[in-house]
């Protein structure tokens, strides 16, 4: 295990310029391991970490072992491989990139989860049996503060060092025994729908555990080379705030004809200071964004904010919200734009937990539940791993009832899902990073 600090810091270092960014290679082949090398490959071996020279490598710290085997398959004959979860970042220009791993151990088992940036999941528990190898591909957004020469977001001081910020693809193996053998980046079809996600915290690529969100967790419901998701999103953000900060013009300057974007604003709106009333300021902001939205050619859509975990003495959801998911419906129906109504969806999650099971869908952990961490944490607002999975559950929900067009690349084992009937706790199963913090995000 170690600190957040001493791997985020380094993406610090690999920062580049604008005028560089043509500079930077944006197809790569990797073969990971220590034996022969595939022809058109790049050797990567446990030594290899990242060096701005080389512009790719493993994150510091990441204690990584290869295993040779005999095979005739040069570049399926050896991998990489780690008992705790490890880290490989390239050096990239900003975009979308479709991404080829070749996971497994021709005379072993495997099991690999991957994360890409701050912990958006890709793939969960990729499992081969013994002497079996897979490939998997997956599509990945990787974005860059600047918007243009003279304009940037606003980032806050603890996003300079995340992970989605840094002029970096970077890719977390995760599982029980995850081994590469090999990985392939190339840009991603200009044609494909890139969806744009705009919110707070709970929609945020939470860059820390044991928090998490539903915009780091629905990529991996969704086919390779088909679509690719763009969180936007930032905890303690309003409406009005994503707008000041530049993150509006950031997402406006990239969505084309045939994206989507996602909005999901009401946690910290509604709260005093905001400077957003629910019927006016409010309104129009959203008007606003469907307006800009549209202009571009692409499709909005409103996601009002799922519930807070407060229950009445009757094990009933509190509203906490006031009308501000009102207000969302209004504007949908005014507008004729698609809603996915998170806020009714997660009344019922909740409730159908109950007062207690609820709270691992939240962060409630226990003093020293996770390393550093020396005082208990009851958090009502934000997630768990679990709870932000469910959520992701619900939107795919709420994707397929307004038949949008991203409808037809979900995964074709996905099972319906009714958050009446939420997953097992007892047998829900899930990679924690390790990048740890007990510092809850802005937002309540």
């Amino acid at each position: 295990m170690f600190s957040h600090k001493s791997v985020l810091s380094l993406c610090l270092l690999t920062a580049v310029n604008l005028t560089a960014f043509s500079q930077v290679k944006n197809s790569f082949k990797f073969d990971f391991g220590t034996g022969a090398v595939a022809k058109g490959y790049q050797a990567v071996g446990p030594s290899d970490y990242y060096s701005k020279t080389k512009g790719f490598g493993f994150m510091p710290n990441a204690k990584i072992s290869s295993e040779n085997r005999a095979s005739k398959e040069v570049l399926t004959a050896d991998f990489c491989t780690s008992n705790t979860p490890f880290f490989f970042t390239v050096d990239v220009p900003e975009g979308n990139y479709d991404v080829k791993v070749i996971l497994g151990d021709s005379e072993g088992t495997s099991s690999t989860s991957i994360k890409a940036e701050c912990r958006r999941l890709m793939l969960a528990k990729v499992e081969t049996e013994k002497g079996k190898l897979i490939t998997k591909n997956f599509t990945v957004n990787v974005r860059y503060p600047e918007i243009s020469d003279s304009s940037s977001v606003k980032l806050k001081p603890r996003e300079k060092d995340y992970l989605h910020w840094d002029h970096q693809l970077t890719l977390e193996f995760n599982g029980n025994s995850p081994k590469v053998c090999a990985l392939e980046i190339t840009p991603a079809s200009s044609k494909i729908p890139t969806v744009f996600l705009a919110g707070n915290s709970t929609v945020v690529d939470q860059a820390i555990e044991p928090f998490a969100a539903w915009g780091q967790m629905i990529p991996s419901f969704f086919q390779a080379g088909k679509v690719v998701f763009a969180n936007h999103a930032e905890s303690g953000e309003t409406i009005k705030s994503f707008t000041s900060e530049k993150r509006l013009e950031k997402v406006l300057s990239q969505i084309k004809k045939g994206d989507y974007f996602f909005m999901e604003f009401a946690h910290n709106d509604q709260k005093p200071g905001s400077g957003l009333k629910s019927q006016t300021t409010y309104k129009e902001y959203l008007v606003s964004f469907i307006k800009k939205t549209r202009e571009k050619g692409a499709i909005p859509v409103l996601v009002t904010s799922m519930h807070r975990r407060r229950f009445d003495e009757n094990g009933k959801i509190i509203n906490t919200l006031e009308d501000f998911p009102d207000a969302m419906r209004q504007i949908a129906k005014d507008e004729n734009v698609a809603l996915i109504d998170l806020n009714n969806m997660s009344k019922t999650l909740w409730e159908t937990l109950g007062v207690e099971n609820s709270k691992k869908a939240f962060v409630h952990y226990e003093a020293n539940t996770f390393p550093n961490q020396e005082k208990a944490i009851h958090d009502d607002t934000h997630f768990s791993n679990y709870g932000a999975f469910q959520l992701a559950k619900c939107i795919v929900e709420g994707i397929k009832s307004n038949h949008l067009g991203i409808e037809k690349y979900l995964n074709k084992d996905f099972k319906a899902y009714n958050p009446a009937q939420p997953d097992d706790l007892n047998t829900w199963d899930f990679p924690v990073s390790p990048l740890v913090s007990v510092i809850k995000p802005d937002g309540n």
